[in-house]
């Protein structure tokens, strides 16, 4: 796909997920279907939240960038049930996920959200269930709230969705990180 026709990561693009108005839903979508799932959003005006990130490759002496999906087969959105409906009738997911907890799921994609506009380099990384809680204090990822962990010799702060047991992390400097209590 060429990079002007990939799917805004956020739709409707001027609003935060904190302005969605309805329930929140993950979408688990047919094989390599979640663009065309946001595409298709787009047109039924669900707002969704679909973090990507880029992905540079060689291929015989060329630079192949890509925007991948953070969280491969994933989508989430947030409508009525008639959207939700409308979702199912795409044809493109295999399986609807309800949240249980619906602050929760908004928490964590909110900090994913806030990582994304700053321009932060985002790359999967394996889900962590226990470890050190730490918070920003400083720069444009203050407040963000993860785990840290260190990888390769530099830190990274994990931002995870706990209901699906996936994770993405940022590079951080350990000045800029204090320990909390979860």
């Amino acid at each position: 796909m060429k990079v002007g026709e990939n799917p805004p990561i956020v739709w409707p693009e001027e609003k935060s997920l904190r302005d969605f108005t309805g329930l929140w839903w993950v979408a688990h979508t047919k094989s390599r279907n979640e663009k065309a799932l946001a595409k298709d959003l787009i047109q039924k005006d669900i707002s969704y939240f679909l973090p990507m990130n880029w992905k540079v490759r060689r291929q015989k002496g060329r630079t192949i960038r890509s925007l991948l999906p953070l969280f491969s087969g994933y989508l989430f959105f947030c409508g009525k049930e008639s959207q939700r409906i409308e979702v199912l009738r795409t044809n493109r997911v295999a399986n609807l996920l309800a949240v249980e907890d619906q602050q929760k799921l908004l928490y964590e994609l909110s900090q994913i959200e806030q990582a994304l506009r700053t321009g932060a380099a985002l790359t999967p990384h394996k889900y962590i269930k226990t470890g050190q809680y730490c918070r920003v204090i400083g720069g444009p990822l203050a407040d963000l709230h993860g785990i840290v962990v260190k990888t390769r010799g530099t830190a990274r702060l994990l931002l995870q969705i706990d209901m699906l047991g996936q994770a993405t992390s940022v590079e951080i400097d350990t000045d800029m990180i204090e320990v909390i209590d979860e």
